[in-house]
């Protein structure tokens, strides 16, 4: 028993030094991810200024941008991580007043990347209908149809709740007055599902805004019909 504790606390030692350079490695590699997936959702009109925010988790740490510092501005030295539970465990800049939000999608799911925008199409629906109609199959990426989240205040345990109701079995919502929340296995998967959502909105309110004609919509058989066909989507392997 002793020979075997001896041997795998040796071994530990051996790799203590490489799996603490596997780890900054990851953090590195997750922050530099979060800063330019941000960037994307600014250059692609997503948020203006520093409005919305991106994070990824990285083991039981989660890496965000920073509250009101402009995305064009941060660096690989500005890295700003917390743990699980919200405390400060990287950098001196002050994390996003929208942590309580990514720090429940985490709790909750098995995320690994959160994106949460202002995008102007889908923060007007949110301001128009309790749920996005189905006016596009592209709600069957998102888990089905999307619910709009009750309105809270923004940064607020409150609403990080309402936001959890409405992700139920969903990997994206609205939120009510304020904008979009996607999650996703990666960066880029989160990403994507918020231009998709963006997208469907916009969609919704032209084909809605054309005077004397409602848009025909999805029933829910025909988007289930879409959800068995996207699980043989893509590539094999």
């Amino acid at each position: 028993m002793s020979d075997h504790h001896e041997g795998a606390r040796d071994g530990h030692n051996g790799h203590h030094g490489h799996d603490a350079n596997d780890a900054r490695d990851a953090i590195e590699q997750a922050w530099n991810g979060v800063v330019a997936t941000a960037r994307r959702t600014a250059a692609e009109g997503l948020v203006v200024g520093t409005s919305g925010n991106v994070s990824a988790r990285v083991g039981d740490l989660v890496l965000v941008t920073p509250s009101g510092v402009p995305y064009d501005r941060l660096g690989p030295g500005d890295t700003v991580a917390v743990d699980l539970h919200g405390n400060q465990v990287l950098g001196v800049l002050a994390p996003t007043s929208e942590l309580p939000l990514h720090l429940a999608v985490y709790r909750h799911t098995d995320a690994a990347a959160v994106v949460h925008t202002h995008a102007v199409h889908a923060t007007a629906v949110s301001t128009l209908v309790p749920e996005v109609p189905l006016v596009h199959y592209a709600a069957a990426m998102l888990g089905g149809p999307v619910r709009t989240a009750a309105y809270a205040r923004y940064g607020t345990q409150e609403l990080a709740e309402h936001m959890l109701a409405a992700l139920r079995d969903r990997t994206g919502c609205l939120l009510r007055n304020h904008g979009t929340v996607t999650y996703g296995s990666t960066l880029d998967q989160a990403y994507d599902r918020t231009a998709q959502l963006e997208w469907m909105c916009r969609l919704w309110l032209t084909a809605s805004s054309v005077p004397g004609h409602s848009p025909s919509l999805l029933s829910l058989a025909q988007l289930r019909d879409v959800q068995d066909a996207l699980k043989g989507y893509g590539q094999p392997g």
